[in-house]
């Protein structure tokens, strides 16, 4: 009887256990992205125009696209009775480790190429940037650099897999109002060699109004300070 009573002890404690650590692994944490930057408001020393040949050159800069669709998804566990509608947005291409060897590649002018079908709509573009020792007679080394991009109607630009944001901080990196310019610092004293992996997701909008117009991107330009 001790014996029967030893394990059912036992067997009970090792499914606390159990119990608490799956909670522990459904509870964990995701990790907090990393806080912004904000940009200088002084003009820069050196710009880099990504929308011309020359400039994404000179960058090693080779820029895909790709629309994304809206697909169903499972409503949260926290969802209150009654909000069964679920959606989300594929693909995730901002992430780190995301594969776009099957997107097409596209020209650095034809980026201003108005895209998608209107309406609600939502368009990837994707390129490495890798920092030169020189561009044409301007010397990189210890320089500050800040991406500029403006998207109309908005963007998020994601940089190395993350996309730098706090609540209630301005995060140049989220969407920063109708027809906005994104200036997000990618390094504050970059040397040559040093690489950025850039995905901007383009949006139409005002997504409640759902226009009859398309993504347009119109400015991508590396600025470089010192």
């Amino acid at each position: 009887m001790k014996h029967l009573d030893r394990l059912i002890a036992c067997a009970a404690i090792a499914g606390a256990v159990l119990f608490h650590a799956s909670i522990a692994m459904a509870q964990a944490p995701v990790p907090a992205p990393p806080p912004p930057v904000q940009p200088p408001s002084l003009p820069p020393t050196y710009v880099v125009d990504l929308m011309t040949g020359q400039g994404s050159s000179a960058l090693a800069a080779a820029w895909k696209t790709m629309e994304a669709k809206i697909v169903a998804a499972k409503p949260i566990d926290a969802a209150l009775p009654g909000y069964t509608t679920a959606t989300d947005i594929q693909p995730h291409a901002g992430e780190a480790g995301f594969s776009d060897a099957n997107w097409p590649t596209i020209k650095p002018e034809d980026l201003a190429a108005r895209r998608s079908g209107g309406h609600v709509a939502f368009i990837w573009f994707r390129t490495g940037l890798t920092i030169p020792a020189k561009i044409g007679d301007f010397d990189t080394a210890g320089a500050k650099v800040v991406l500029r991009v403006l998207v109309d109607d908005y963007a998020e630009v994601w940089v190395n897999g993350q996309m730098p944001r706090a609540a209630g901080v301005p995060s140049p990196a989220t969407i920063q109002g109708f027809n906005m310019p994104n200036r997000v610092v990618l390094g504050d004293a970059v040397k040559a060699g040093d690489k950025f992996q850039i995905a901007v997701f383009g949006i139409n909008g005002p997504i409640s109004v759902a226009p009859a117009n398309t993504v347009w991107f119109r400015e991508a330009k590396l600025e470089f300070y010192k």
